[in-house]
């Protein structure tokens, strides 16, 4: 069955258990074989997401305190293959700058930071604070952007003094930074998410960021609120040619009600992304190319620091349509799809090599002809 599925070059995607983890039997039959699930607590969208000494670090938007949505906190697991998962100790908890929403890890590996010693390079995170005391005040300007870093492989955690590095601009949603190393230009680029549109800024340090241009408003659905955005490079099939896949989340306003991730294909030099002219072809006639046009694949943002230039994606499989409020829960499923592609031709667009319900492979990633097929 052909499907368009998008820059998925391995994807693992990830859905919400809400019932504390035990030891029998009975529960353990219900708990999927290849996700990660909390042993108790809400868990939601996948955050700071890296690989580092051959272990994959996969934190998470979570409250351990109840099986509903609540002051957010990062969880973390670690796998040394993307099916067994180990929860660890929680990292990140709620602070006077507000509740920990989701955002992006990088190994800085040049210690552009300052934060590393001689014999560590820091691991950064960066993140979203939200403010319920300013929400609660009817205030606008609720969310900022921190970090923190770690020097024994986030097994703990330092706050930076001098949070937030990035003020609210006076948007009420302004949250879920994607940051990597550019380093074509040797620089740190952040994409957030800014209502109904992104930013993009860069710094040298982690610390400062300057703002450099803004995509969206205008481009592809719009039926609920940008979120959870991320940005990388791929290489078009058969060529040295490469294109850059902006993700880009939405709630609601997905295909198929509720929420869901769309994407973008086009250029980025440093400053700005510009979609490219045969897929601004597709997007006129078809509005919006999604990443999967199911209900239970959200908030789905890569790994940094993965050997050999491969991408590895994982999302929050559920959906705000029906989880939030209730007390249903949050596992994550390992979706292995095979090799992301844009056509060459006539279209920009993204296809699976294979896609199959098992769990993620190592595999390259590249940019597909349109003969490909999506075997389920």
């Amino acid at each position: 069955m052909k499907k368009i599925i998008s820059s998925l070059i391995v994807a693992s995607v990830f859905f919400s258990n809400l019932n504390a983890q035990s030891d029998s039997k009975e529960e353990q039959l219900y708990r999927p074989n290849f996700h990660f699930s909390p042993k108790k607590g809400w868990m939601n969208d996948p955050n700071g997401l890296y690989y580092k000494d051959g272990v994959y670090h996969l934190f998470f938007q979570y409250y351990p305190d109840g099986n509903k949505w609540g002051p957010m906190h990062w969880g973390h697991a670690t796998s040394k293959d993307l099916v067994k998962w180990e929860e660890q100790p929680l990292a990140l908890s709620p602070d006077d700058l507000g509740y920990i929403f989701s955002g992006s890890a990088v190994v800085d590996k040049n210690n552009t930071s300052g934060f590393g010693d001689s014999k560590n390079n820091p691991v950064v995170a960066i993140y979203t604070y939200h403010n319920p005391n300013r929400e609660k005040d009817g205030k606008i300007d609720v969310e900022s952007q921190g970090i923190a870093y770690s020097l024994d492989n986030s097994k703990t955690w330092t706050k930076y003094a001098s949070n937030p590095v990035l003020q609210n601009p006076g948007i009420r949603d302004f949250r879920d930074p994607k940051v990597f190393w550019d380093a074509k230009r040797q620089q740190w680029i952040m994409v957030l998410a800014a209502q109904d549109r992104t930013h993009f800024y860069a710094s040298k340090n982690l610390k400062d960021w300057t703002f450099q241009s803004e995509f969206g408003k205008e481009e592809g659905a719009h039926g609920g609120v940008w979120e959870c955005p991320d940005l990388f490079p791929l290489k078009v099939e058969g060529t040295n040619e490469e294109k850059w896949v902006l993700i880009v989340n939405i709630n609601p306003g997905g295909p198929n009600k509720g929420s869901a991730g769309q994407y973008f294909v086009g250029d980025f030099d440093g400053k700005t992304f510009k979609t490219d002219e045969l897929f601004n072809q597709q997007l006129h006639k078809e509005k919006a190319a999604w990443l999967d046009w199911g209900k239970d694949n959200y908030a789905s943002v890569s790994f940094d620091n993965i050997p050999q230039d491969k991408r590895i994606i994982i999302g929050w499989m559920s959906n705000w349509e029906y989880c939030a409020g209730s007390s249903y829960g949050s596992v994550a499923q390992q979706y292995d799809r095979g090799k992301g592609s844009f056509t060459q031709k006539n279209k920009r667009r993204l296809y699976p090599q294979e896609c199959s319900r098992f769990p993620a492979k190592k595999l390259s990633g590249e940019i597909h002809n349109e003969k490909n097929q999506c075997k389920t």
